[in-house]
């Protein structure tokens, strides 16, 4: 599994994502807003837009700041001008890593960044230096207690999935990004409980770490989704799941 899958596991046991709610609904919020700016403020339409709203409603954000982020988004609400950034850079041992941002202000969110790769044994690269490794796919993660490979594998394909991948808690179904809610909602109308549901990055190759690259990989990965203007993180390490715990 890529390290960035693996790294979301490990957060989501330790509660870091519940003692930072206040965090994670300013950055549900964002992509809200940029999703109403880019594609309109009907979710019906705004498949983007129908996406964030649903993880804000998974993460318990009151139905008054959806709609507010969605006003704010399509110019009914004042609020700050964001832009959306993608930066590039390299983790230690070469990771690959790929940092999705809103910011108000990029010279600002750059110069944070580039100290945040330079203090964990890494740099920011230039525009294009690792993206080519990363390809867009949807993700629905199925815990596996209760159910088989064999049924998880054959829902998933009905639906149209294009994987699935046996991992140690979950069954990941891979899917393309356009096919990605349609597959969602038919595993969960399939009576399958869904873990977890994005659309992310997937990388084509991992590199293996342990030891120090391992811990300053994962202090890499803290320090950049607590910025407050980044979005998303998405790496290619791939740390065995004994040093990952111990490390986390």
């Amino acid at each position: 599994m890529s390290g960035h899958s693996k790294w979301h596991n490990i957060r989501l046991k330790k509660g870091k994502m519940d003692a930072e709610r206040g965090k994670i609904f300013t950055k549900l919020s964002r992509e809200i807003i940029m999703a109403a700016k880019s594609g309109g403020g009907n979710p019906d339409g705004n498949l983007r837009l129908r996406m964030a709203i649903a993880k804000a409603r998974e993460n318990s954000m009151p139905q008054d700041k959806i709609k507010s982020a969605i006003q704010r988004g399509t110019g009914e609400l004042d609020g700050a001008n964001y832009e959306e950034l993608t930066y590039e850079g390299y983790g230690p041992s070469g990771v690959a890593v790929l940092v999705n941002c809103a910011t108000d202000n990029r010279n600002r969110t750059v110069a944070e960044l580039r100290n945040i790769f330079s203090k964990c044994g890494g740099n920011l690269g230039e525009s294009g230096c690792v993206g080519w490794l990363f390809n867009p796919r949807g993700l629905v993660a199925i815990p596996r207690a209760g159910k088989s490979e064999d049924q998880v594998m054959e829902a998933a394909i009905e639906a149209g999935a294009d994987d699935v991948k046996t991992e140690e808690e979950t069954y990941d179904v891979y899917t393309a990004p356009e096919d990605f809610a349609a597959v969602r909602d038919a595993l969960e109308g399939a009576g399958f409980k869904v873990a977890s549901a994005e659309v992310t990055m997937v990388p084509s190759t991992t590199v293996l770490i342990e030891g120090k690259p391992a811990e300053q990989m994962l202090r890499l990965m803290e320090q950049l989704e607590d910025h407050d203007d980044v979005q998303n993180v998405y790496a290619n390490f791939d740390i065995p799941e004994s040093v990952m715990a111990s490390l986390a």
